[in-house]
């Protein structure tokens, strides 16, 4: 395929093209200096001289608290811009991904959340997600993901293995739970959806559902450091407490993946395995 990818000098979008490249793909891979998405005019004169077949948007502004303060950043970047995406992957006939978050939920559900679970976001982040769900539009995949750490650009494992070094004393909340996702798994996941030319709202992460803390002893136990170095608090324990409200589940099932009969992404404890590995090299 020929794939264009925004973001590609982020975590996962560096992921995605390396993945198109291996898979032997044509690859435009257009960072934020290459390409701002915000600019309309930008978007239409970069996909539709490049008329890709598939268009993997990895771009979004992600830093959660900070979007409560920015609101009309995090509108344009995570919403406004994917409409202009989708209309210009329309106007070329290009597939469109899309990549989304759990935050489109409120946490408050007893199981994992599915993909026609109703949304309800809590947080600005959440809600220009859910508006770029709406904005990309029936005819693209939209792939919901979590807790999503890579090689690239900042995670919690990266930070855990600084602090690991830094201090001997760890502390982080038991009351928020999901599925760590690495990007390692999550860029093949989000070729297949162009690759087959699927649309609509896929929930895609690694397996394994954990709270924070549970998931920093695992990152702590794989790196070779003694689990019992991280103390579990609360939510409301944080000091100072975050801007932005924090889904307390968010746990995604994999539905619609798993009924088309397509291979789940692996238990994450597997790449995190590869990941610490690549990162202590």
């Amino acid at each position: 395929m020929k794939v264009l990818v925004t973001g590609a000098a982020g975590q996962l979008g560096a992921d995605v093209v390396a993945h198109c490249l291996a898979a032997g793909d044509e690859v435009v891979a257009v960072d934020r200096a290459m390409l701002d998405i915000t600019d309309d005019g930008a978007v239409r004169d970069v996909i539709g001289s490049a008329r890709p077949e598939v268009v993997v948007n990895a771009a979004a502004y992600t830093a959660v608290d900070a979007c409560e303060k920015n609101v009309d950043l995090a509108t344009a970047v995570n919403a406004i811009a994917v409409r202009s995406i989708a209309e210009t992957c329309a106007d070329v006939g290009a597939r469109l991904v899309h990549v989304s978050t759990d935050y489109v939920f409120d946490g408050t559900l007893a199981r994992p959340y599915r993909e026609d679970d109703a949304t309800n976001p809590q947080s600005v982040y959440g809600k220009t997600k859910l508006a770029g769900e709406m904005a990309a539009g029936p005819d693209a995949a939209i792939a919901r993901t979590s807790w999503v750490c890579g090689a690239h650009g900042n995670n919690m494992v990266k930070l855990v293995l600084r602090l690991a070094n830094e201090t001997t004393d760890l502390t982080f909340v038991d009351d928020q739970r999901g599925c760590p996702t690495f990007t390692a798994d999550l860029a093949p996941a989000l070729r297949r959806l162009a690759f087959d030319g699927r649309t609509g709202i896929h929930h895609l992460t690694n397996q394994r559902a954990v709270s924070w803390y549970e998931f920093v002893r695992e990152i702590l136990e794989v790196a070779g450091y003694d689990p019992s170095r991280v103390r579990p608090i609360s939510t409301s324990d944080l000091d100072p407490p975050r801007p932005a409200p924090r889904p307390a589940n968010s746990v995604l099932d994999n539905a619609v993946w798993r009924d088309a009969g397509l291979p789940m992404l692996r238990d994450f404890r597997a790449p995190l395995t590869e990941l610490v590995a690549e990162l202590k090299s």
